[in-house]
């Protein structure tokens, strides 16, 4: 799979995040992406081939595997930086229309078409609020696909064609929870990241705005 436009995507809303949004760029980048592509991928590149189990009946060890990992956990891992990430292009796609009109019109608009206020601000909110959504989503998803967040060392299937309940074993269970738990922790760093960026914007412009709404008063 290649990653190139989502590391295109990510350097692009670097440079119009705020400070915590940076930190959260960092992490997808250097914590999710780029462990899934060096390690996390080649683990379970061969689930399906190293799952065993104790019986030789032609086809119980596809309606085991099928059962017990409906979807792959690398490819719905994969699926979850996907999307996490594309909400972002909300932000990048809104500057990109500023600086447009600007040609367009053939003069500045905008102090700096990348400054997060105005519309931009609305737009930047929503897509935190999507990320922070999906996130959620994806956790509950693998919570309940897989039972929880565990990979069992041997699970007992007893699904036709199997014809009594057999045992089937799961290649590089430690491992594999390893991962399974950095994948969480990292969904959740980046859920508290995108609410406190959330909660930081909504506070400083409250902020200014009654600030600003106070000077005129006076005035």
């Amino acid at each position: 799979m290649s990653w190139a436009f989502l590391c295109d995507l990510l350097s692009g809303v670097n440079k119009y995040s705020t400070g915590i949004g940076r930190i959260w760029v960092a992490v997808v980048f250097m914590f999710r992406l780029l462990v899934y592509v060096a390690a996390a991928e080649n683990i379970w590149k061969h689930e399906h081939d190293e799952f065993e189990c104790n019986i030789k009946q032609p086809g119980c060890e596809n309606v085991c595997f099928d059962h017990f990992f409906p979807v792959s956990y690398i490819r719905l891992w994969a699926l979850q930086l996907i999307m996490v990430s594309t909400p972002s292009l909300l932000v990048v796609f809104h500057v990109a229309y500023r600086e447009n009109r600007e040609k367009h019109h053939h003069q500045k608009l905008y102090k700096n078409p990348g400054k997060i206020d105005g519309g931009l601000l609305y737009t930047y909110l929503i897509s935190l609020i999507l990320k922070t959504g999906l996130e959620i989503v994806f956790l509950v998803l693998f919570y309940k696909l897989y039972d929880g967040f565990k990979i069992p060392r041997l699970v007992k299937c007893d699904i036709k064609p199997c014809p009594n309940t057999v045992d089937c074993y799961i290649s590089k269970p430690t491992e594999k929870m390893i991962f399974l738990y950095f994948l969480v922790a990292t969904s959740c760093l980046c859920i508290v990241l995108n609410l406190g960026e959330l909660s930081y914007l909504v506070f400083k412009y409250s902020i200014k705005y009654y600030l600003k709404r106070h000077v005129k008063k006076q005035q």
